[in-house]
């Protein structure tokens, strides 16, 4: 769906339909995913002027546009992480040739999986991207402490990066959008700022916080979005 509703071709046709679902449902859903892609180049941005060189991507799907390693210089390393066998394989062929960036097979619910597999140094700062991918994890798979095991592995100066779906102020439009993927991909369980502070738990939360996804620095006039909150917090 994502990479349909960022005009990509790396979609399957289940993508477009439930992504067209969406869409008509709420007319600002476009709008929202281009948001959470910018909000990701703005956050690997910021982590390289902070001098971190090693990212890991989970929850990654098929590599669409404004990709992390493309965000990034040659000494960057980046790690792509996906559950789906299929979106493994074809990823690993789109990044063929791709020195600085490999895609692994993983889930997040499996983050011990994760951390002994991915070819990352974790005593350096690493950027974690849990970039719209946490909510597709009821509370009942336990996501807080899948995210605690990785906040524990990361090294100081590490960053921890968030984007996750909520109501904002369409809840019924919304609402009817997580049934949309409940039919088409895996659950989407909408929640609210106070519900998704407790994966930030030992971190600092950067300014300006957990805000609505066009708020957190932009660096350009853009659409509010208020159905995804965003955030970055830094290990100390």
């Amino acid at each position: 769906m994502y990479d349909y509703a960022l005009g990509g071709k790396e979609n399957f046709p289940a993508d477009r339909i439930a992504a067209e679902r969406a869409m008509a449902m709420v007319p600002d859903a476009r709008a929202a995913f281009f948001a959470n892609r910018s909000f990701l180049r703005r956050s690997v941005a910021y982590l390289l002027d902070r001098g971190v060189r090693q990212f890991l991507d989970i929850g990654t799907g098929l590599p669409t546009q404004g990709n992390v390693h493309e965000l990034v210089p040659p000494d960057a390393q980046v790690v792509y992480v996906d559950y789906d066998p299929v979106v493994v394989s074809h990823a690993s062929m789109l990044l063929a040739g791709v020195g600085n960036a490999v895609t692994l097979a993983g889930d997040l619910r499996r983050p011990d999986e994760i951390l002994a597999a991915a070819p990352l140094d974790f005593r350096r700062p690493v950027g974690v991207l849990l970039v719209a991918v946490l909510h597709f994890l009821p509370d009942g798979e336990r996501p807080f402490a899948h995210v605690a095991r990785l906040r524990e592995a990361m090294a100081p100066g590490s960053h921890l990066v968030l984007s996750h779906g909520t109501t904002g102020d369409r809840a019924a439009r919304m609402n009817q959008v997580a049934k949309v993927y409940d039919s088409a991909t895996a659950p989407l369980v909408l929640r609210g700022a106070a519900e998704l502070m407790p994966f930030f738990a030992g971190l600092e939360l950067l300014d300006p916080g957990l805000v609505p996804v066009t708020d957190w620095r932009p660096d350009a006039a853009e659409r509010p979005v208020s159905i995804i909150l965003a955030g970055v917090g830094r290990k100390d």
